[in-house]
């Protein structure tokens, strides 16, 4: 760690570890528990603490609180963790708690995520990669959000919620049930409104699986099916569109497996 990349003003614990090149801002303080990777900046008047590893490239803008004990009445003091990945903007205000030893005792965060100011982001909440979220989204305990969605301002979030990859929820949702993948909707409660297929494209998404996804949301919602029918029906769709047949397989694993049940229309 060289001394020159710290602020004098900054508090540093000595048991910390932070790769030579990191760089920690005025008034911030940094625990004894922390692990922070190459390229790192910590702004000014920032706190990291608790058991807290943290990748390699991210910034923590100024006054993040990071690492702090779970907003859980249950929680004695457990030694759980956070672990953040690579290449991370974390914006103003950004509340980011450890885990409870009540689920897997690690609050994750993959890589390349744009966190955006006012952000909570509670005990044991599970981030995939590339994931954005808008100003003063407010994430529960428990809350999975999967690769590649986008979460709009002002938005909440239920307990053990899960958000499928590339899903894309509008500002000021009140999400309370699971949001399959590939869905773009928004309101109080939570609407879907069909494929986010702009999104889709952009990421090069063949017009075979864009086609085939609206096919699948057409299943889920529009047809009067239940879940597992609509399933079974995705199911023979794989096959009857083999090209599309991997981008399907996301969302079939996803119905299959959710504990809330999922938004309806």
């Amino acid at each position: 760690m060289s001394a020159e990349r710290i602020h004098p003003t900054a508090i540093v614990s000595p048991s910390a570890k932070l790769a030579e090149d990191v760089s920690v801002g005025a008034y911030s303080i940094i625990g004894d528990h922390v692990s922070i990777g190459s390229g790192t900046v910590v702004g000014p008047h920032c706190i990291i603490d608790g058991h807290t590893t943290i990748g390699r490239n991210n910034t923590f803008y100024r006054f993040c609180s990071v690492g702090g004990m779970p907003q859980d009445k249950k929680y004695a003091g457990e030694p759980t963790r956070l672990e953040i990945g690579d290449g991370n903007m974390i914006r103003e205000y950004v509340t980011i708690n450890t885990g409870t030893i009540q689920d897997v005792g690690v609050t994750r965060m993959g890589n390349d995520n744009w966190i955006m100011a006012y952000v909570h982001i509670a005990h044991d909440c599970q981030l995939g990669d590339h994931v954005i979220i808008a100003n003063s989204v407010q994430l529960a305990g428990h809350v999975q959000l999967g690769d590649w969605a986008i979460i709009g301002g002002l938005s909440g979030f239920h307990q053990f919620v899960k958000v499928g990859a590339h899903a894309m929820i509008g500002g000021t949702s009140s999400v309370r049930q699971d949001v399959p993948p590939y869905l773009i909707g928004a309101g109080d409660p939570f609407r879907p409104a069909g494929i986010n297929s702009e999104g889709l494209n952009r990421r090069g998404f063949s017009q075979e699986s864009v086609s085939a996804l609206k096919e699948a949301y057409k299943l889920l919602y529009r047809r009067g099916l239940g879940v597992e029918e609509a399933v079974e029906q995705m199911q023979q769709l794989q096959q009857d569109r083999p090209d599309a047949h991997d981008a399907l397989e996301p969302m079939i694993r996803f119905l299959q497996a959710s504990g809330r049940g999922i938004v309806r229309s």
